[in-house]
């Protein structure tokens, strides 16, 4: 005898034992109470106040031993003998009690004595999210065909949540992408994930697809899990097992023998040898009692009990199936097997196609016959008949013969072989046995084409741009055309139409579209010119297209700037205001864009300097300062035009200037240009005070003094002489302001800078010298 049942045995003699106390000194109560609390409260959370609620006198809770008896270990409440609360004594994980989405329930006993009373409470265990939806695995891989069909499913892991109600998965989601949809079916309680092909898969374009499908549960706020799904495109054996049906149910009494067949799978693959045999697979994500049951034997497909069936601990239970051949890659066909724990039509009908025809034309008409097909059932009655129907979305149908079960299939609709180039015909035929019995067959028909397809241009309008001096003989572009047709029907050939002189300098490749170019084009002569290409196709009947192409000359930095003095005065006035014109020029530049601006100046340091005119690209050469002919009387003026191309070309023109005189030098200052001139040859000093300014020239024994226009107090004008000439009345004193200057005049470098520069302003202040 187990623990368990030892524990309720004692609990039974304990209830007798007081129970016949209770007939002689006592009574007992009964009264049932109903509590609700969420599962993962903390510890001590106050459930209710059962004393209050049984009417119980809270100051004799103590005497009478109040308390919750619990015939388990694990006590989950206790009550307070102080204020009779019931109270959560331990963690409470609803998944751990109470499997399912059926009510969690707890059956409490609370006792008291003097006189003993036994009271009967009832805690309901709510269930909160606190379980994440979870897959068996984090990956899954699928090898898909690229010629598979829109349409087909694949079932994915099914994602698992222990939560119960509202919390459990509530949907599943796949992220979006053009080719894969996703599709719930409901089963009992379980949602079955499938993925959904919406369109053809293209092995050239992508190998892999990689999805990401996400479980969610129906709590606030959701939960979810994640399941990596990668789909790898397959170029490969183009048939694929196929079940009869998507799910299968089997009725299983609980007694069956260990080592009873109870279903054998039946799944077919048109394809021969290797790519045609079967091998069956449990799938490997199933709970692992399903493998402690059931077994599978992966040649003949039989599904074998291993293990003892029992209806109290679980009356079904579900597998996934998978039948692959032995191509190379493999197939897999995958389908799932319901066991309900409580004998099933056993012959599935058969299709035997006796006349197919499996390519057919684009063009033909609707009601062409393509195949003839037979079923057969070795059932008799209601099992024995069947009804026949092509399943998958195809432009054809079955039309009944005049004997029973004997189709033909044609076509109901116009074909496009440039839409659709081949179909896979799937013909499912059904008992109508309980349950039913069905069985798949599918074959491949092929599109044959027609010339119904012009040859089309992938651009429109053509137009292409060609660097000028380009090399002659050589290709320089290529036109290309594509013709939806197949064969010699997509063949495409092209030709030039020579309307102008132009075309007459092109040639093209009547296979590949290539244009020659037979000379080598001047963007200076020829900046755009237009031609018509035609391109045709090899059907028997020769359909054509044709396309203007427009070319575009583009530029490059092969000429160099022009300037043209376009009027010109060689002498210029010494006397000239600062911004007077001596000459006109303009620039210009046979390139265009940045290979034709062009950018002037002038290129030594000369008192001339370029003034943009009103006129776009005209320049004046104007003054920029004073003349002086007695300094420079004749200037060569160069210009710079250099334009912004890569590599950039430059052109120089130069002009000569002539600085007539005017009269504007006295007689008695002749001297000073003189003294200027040699003024850096000489030590300098200056003395300055509010109203005077002295400019001292030391030369040997000799010195000279400039006077400006202001006199110090005390000095005398010489009658007859300019009036800033200056005599000073005290030449010793002069000669020690001299000799004071000179000493201090050279003190520092900085000191000797000032001075250079006050030489260099007193040079057009001073005009008269005096010897002191």
């Amino acid at each position: 005898m187990g623990n368990a049942t030892k524990a309720r045995t004692r609990n039974c003699y304990w209830f007798a034992f007081h129970l016949a106390l209770q007939l002689l000194f006592g009574k007992l109560a009964f009264a049932q109470i109903r509590y609700t609390v969420p599962e993962e409260v903390k510890d001590g959370t106050v459930v209710g106040n059962v004393a209050r609620d049984l009417g119980l006198d809270f100051t004799s809770l103590t005497d009478r031993r109040f308390r919750v008896v619990s015939g388990s270990k694990e006590a989950f409440f206790e009550v307070n003998q102080d204020n009779g609360a019931l109270y959560v004594h331990r963690k409470i994980d609803r998944e751990e009690l109470c499997q399912g989405s059926g009510a969690c329930l707890m059956e409490l006993k609370i006792l008291v004595e003097n006189p003993l009373e036994m009271h009967h409470i009832v805690v309901e265990i709510t269930d909160v999210n606190d379980h994440s939806p979870s897959f068996p695995k984090k990956e899954q891989k699928f090898d898909i065909g690229e010629q598979t069909l829109p349409g087909r499913r694949f079932q994915l892991h099914t994602a698992r949540d222990p939560d119960a109600g509202i919390n459990s998965i509530r949907t599943y989601t796949l992220t979006s992408n053009e080719h894969f949809e996703i599709d719930i079916r409901q089963s009992d309680e379980d949602k079955i994930p499938f993925l959904v092909l919406k369109k053809s898969l293209d092995r050239e374009q992508n190998m892999k697809h990689s999805l990401l499908v996400t479980a969610i549960d129906g709590g606030k706020p959701p939960r979810s899990g994640a399941l990596n799904v990668s789909v790898i495109v397959l170029d490969s054996n183009d048939n694929r097992p196929m079940f009869s049906q998507e799910i299968y149910e089997i009725i299983l009494q609980e007694n069956v023998p260990v080592g009873t067949t109870i279903f054998q799978m039946n799944a077919t693959d048109p394809d021969e040898d290797t790519n045609g045999e079967i091998e069956y697979s449990l799938g490997n994500t199933l709970k692992q009692k399903v493998y402690d049951i059931f077994e599978l034997d992966k040649i003949t497909g039989e599904i074998i009990v291993k293990g003892m069936v029992d209806f109290e601990e679980n009356d079904i239970y579900r597998l996934d199936v998978q039948a692959s051949d032995k191509g190379q890659p493999p197939l897999t066909g995958r389908c799932r097997v319901i066991i309900k724990i409580k004998d099933v039509n056993d012959n599935p009908p058969e299709i035997e196609v006796t006349s197919l025809s499996n390519t057919v034309s684009e063009d033909s008409k609707p009601g062409t016959v393509i195949s003839l097909i037979s079923v057969t059932d070795k059932d008799s009655g209601v099992n024995g008949k069947i009804i026949s129907r092509i399943i998958n979305n195809v432009p054809f149908e079955l039309k009944p013969s005049y004997k029973e079960n004997i189709y033909s299939v044609v076509t109901k609709d116009f074909l496009d072989r440039e839409e659709v180039s081949q179909y896979e015909i799937t013909i499912k035929a059904t008992d109508c046995g309980e349950p039913p019995l069905g069985t798949v067959k599918t074959f491949t028909i092929h599109i044959s084409d027609v010339n119904d397809n012009c040859p089309q241009f992938s651009h429109n309008p053509l137009q292409f741009y060609l660097v000028e001096n380009n090399l002659a003989g050589a290709s320089i572009f290529a036109v290309s055309a594509k013709d939806n047709d197949a064969n010699e029907n997509a063949a495409i050939s092209y030709h030039i139409v020579r309307e102008h002189e132009v075309t007459s300098f092109l040639n093209v490749n009547s296979d590949n579209g290539h244009i020659t170019a037979l000379r080598s084009f001047d963007f200076e002569t020829l900046k755009t010119f237009q031609f018509q290409v035609v391109a045709s196709d090899k059907g028997p009947v020769p359909l054509t297209t044709d396309k203007s192409v427009m070319i575009t000359v583009l530029d490059v930095n092969d000429n160099a700037p022009e300037i043209e003095v376009t009027s010109f005065s060689s002498s210029i006035k010494e006397d000239s205001k600062i911004g007077t014109t001596v000459a006109l020029i303009s620039v210009s530049d046979s390139d265009s864009g940045i290979n034709g601006k062009v950018i002037c100046t002038i290129k030594e340091e000369v008192p001339f300097t370029l003034a943009p005119s009103l006129q776009e690209n005209m320049f004046a050469v104007v003054t920029r300062s004073h003349l002086d002919r007695e300094m420079i009387s004749q200037y060569d003026v160069t210009i710079i035009a250099k334009d912004t191309g890569e590599p950039s070309f430059l052109t120089e023109k130069t002009i000569s200037v002539v600085v007539s005189d005017v009269n504007d030098n006295s007689p008695d200052t002749v001297l000073f240009p003189l003294i200027s001139a040699v003024i850096y040859l000489f030590n300098i000093v200056i003395i300055t005070d509010k109203t005077f300014m002295t400019f001292y020239i030391l030369s040997g024994d000799k010195r000279y003094m400039l006077v400006g226009p202001r006199m110090s107090i005390g000095s005398t004008i010489v009658s007859g002489s300019h009036s800033n000439t200056l005599v000073l009345p005290d030449r010793r004193r002069a000669s020690e302001e001299v000799s004071q200057l000179r000493n201090s005049s050279y003190s520092s470098k900085n000191k000797k800078q000032k001075n250079k520069k006050r030489k260099v302003l007193c040079m057009g202040t001073f005009d008269r010298m005096v010897s002191v």
